[in-house]
């Protein structure tokens, strides 16, 4: 155990300080070599610095290591040394240099010793390291160990929106420094080895989101460099969580996560960083992408985070994904938009008739069949309802209302006579205001002549009598005349009641077109909208 005890006796007790500080920062430092500072400090009228370095090392783990230049080493730092001086001793400053070039001495890495240029005996000189295979590599336990990830993303497998999955296919490569390798290439005859991962400790880098079982081949081996430096490339099958949204389906852009992070250790032990520039694992993902599906990949980015309450280094990716939506127009929204069109232009058959209304009937039914087999095709999930969901329902509930608007104005034209008076609330309402909104103003009323025929007459015809003839012409006319003219004031009595029509069946007719007029706009309306909105959206998730 070696130890460092340090007296200090003068007045420049902060300056003193300040330099064992620097000395005394911790460096990285080879097993067998250990240090521990006392400070004393007491004022007194001497202004002189007394230090005492005595430093020890285990020689038999460094010489069982195979540790080329120990036997030089070894002497030189084996000792126990005193230096006195004052604070304007050339000799202070000298001291100052001497201890940091023994600390950086000591922060050496130690170098395997091959006894010829072949992998035979470059295994030989990395047995003693294959034992060290439970422990993280690193020569000063405080130290934490580097943990570089990146990947390369081979194929998006599939997206489940119902169990709120997704599927890829990656490359992930791990880097990290094994702080006991480190070897001369010209000595051992290559730069990089390949070895069993089993002799070699490995960081436990997980993926958080991952939910299922890695069923990608196994990779038993990993490269070793020989500046220390091991390489671990694997494929890896990912089913992950991810937090759909698809609301805007079928124009929906998904981004999913792949956090990596160590499963067990801290971020005072593994700290995980990007291993090459993100542009550049876009640009190989993107020239190696084997699968044409329905989902595109659009983008790729990655930050650092760091958890204060659990002490875990994270490096998080972000998954851009866009939904190939052009399946989904030409099966569903051209289907669903053609049918809707030719709804609205069944408007234009005459309402009275009943080849309208059974027009409507047939419509509804092909609509219905049409929804049930393109079920499959729209996503299930309860977290949000996508927009072309509510999209067709509010085309099968305006082929609803229009069909319940024909039967009604159908009623309307073939029974009004028998109706009552039109309510004076549905008179303002619908013929007065909502008339004048869709160009159906209300009607004048028009003017009879009654004079020649008193109500008595006219409630006569209407029963179907012959009504008498006038006093005055009855003792004049011949009884043939008589009766013809009766015949003929009965003929245009009628002909007039139905040219004219009942005032009170003109009113309900007209409340029958308003509402037809007022539905066929509203669908015209309904039509433009959605079409305006899915354009918009389309093009916006083009611009992503």
């Amino acid at each position: 155990m070696s130890s460092v005890n340090v007296v200090i006796i003068n007045d420049e007790t902060e300056l003193c300080m300040m330099l064992l500080y620097c000395w005394r920062t911790e460096q990285p430092r080879a097993p067998g070599i250990t240090s521990g500072w006392r400070l004393y400090y007491r004022n007194d009228v001497n202004s002189t610095c007394k230090l005492t370095v005595n430093i020890n090392i285990n020689s038999d783990y460094w010489r069982d290591l195979n540790i080329t230049g120990f036997e030089k080493l070894q002497p030189m730092i084996s000792r126990t040394t005193e230096w006195h001086w004052t604070l304007s001793d050339r000799s202070f400053w000298t001291m100052t240099f001497i201890l940091f070039s023994i600390t950086q001495a000591l922060s050496l890495e130690p170098l395997l010793n091959c006894s010829e240029p072949t992998n035979l005996a470059l295994l030989k000189a990395l047995s003693p390291v294959f034992n060290l295979r439970f422990i993280r590599p690193v020569i000063n336990i405080h130290n934490y160990t580097e943990v570089y990830v990146s990947f390369t993303m081979y194929g998006i497998l599939g997206v489940d929106e119902k169990a709120q999955l997704l599927t890829t296919y990656i490359w992930q490569h791990i880097v990290w420094k094994n702080e006991f390798i480190s070897w001369d290439p010209e000595q051992c005859g290559t730069e990089e080895i390949t070895l069993p991962r089993t002799q070699f400790w490995t960081p436990d880098i997980v993926i958080n989101e991952f939910v299922s079982q890695n069923t990608a081949p196994f990779v038993p081996y990993v490269h070793v460099n020989s500046d220390g430096k091991i390489y671990d490339y694997s494929p890896v099958r990912v089913v992950s969580s991810c937090r759909l949204n698809i609301y805007t389906f079928p124009f929906d852009v998904q981004n999913c996560t792949f956090t990596f992070n160590s499963y067990t250790h801290t971020n005072k032990e593994i700290v995980v960083n990007l291993n090459r520039p993100i542009t550049q694992i876009l640009k190989n993902t993107l020239a190696v992408m084997s699968t044409v599906g329905e989902w595109q990949l659009i983008d790729i980015t990655a930050h650092k985070e760091s958890h204060a309450g659990f002490m875990v280094d994270e490096l998080i990716f972000h998954i851009g994904l866009r939904r190939k939506s052009t399946l989904y127009v030409v099966n569903l929204i051209i289907p669903s938009c053609s049918l809707t069109t030719v709804d609205l232009f069944s408007f234009l058959l005459p309402p009275q008739s009943v080849d309208r209304s059974a027009f409507k009937m047939t419509l509804i039914l092909g609509y219905t069949v049409f929804l049930l087999l393109m079920n499959d095709l729209l996503p299930v999930t309860g977290d949000t309802i996508p927009l072309i969901n509510v999209f067709f329902a509010l085309c099968l509930a305006l082929m609803v209302a229009s069909l319940l608007e024909t039967i009604l104005i159908t009623n309307l034209h073939s029974s009004s006579s028998r109706f009552a008076p039109v309510p004076r609330w549905v008179r303002v309402v619908v013929l007065q205001k909502l008339g004048c909104c869709v160009g159906l103003p209300p009607k004048p009323k028009k003017e009879h002549s009654t004079d020649m025929y008193p109500n008595a007459v006219r409630e006569e015809i209407k029963a179907g009598k012959t009504p008498p003839m006038p006093l005055e012409l009855e003792d004049t006319t011949p009884g043939e005349l008589r009766e013809l003219g009766r015949d003929l004031r009965a003929i245009r009595l009628q002909v007039e009641q139905q040219l004219n029509g009942d005032q009170k069946s003109e009113e309900w007719i007209q409340v029958a077109s308003i509402i037809d007029r007022f539905l066929f706009g509203l669908y015209t309306l309904f039509i433009s909208v959605s079409s305006i909105t899915m354009i918009w959206i389309w093009v916006e998730s083009d611009r992503r």
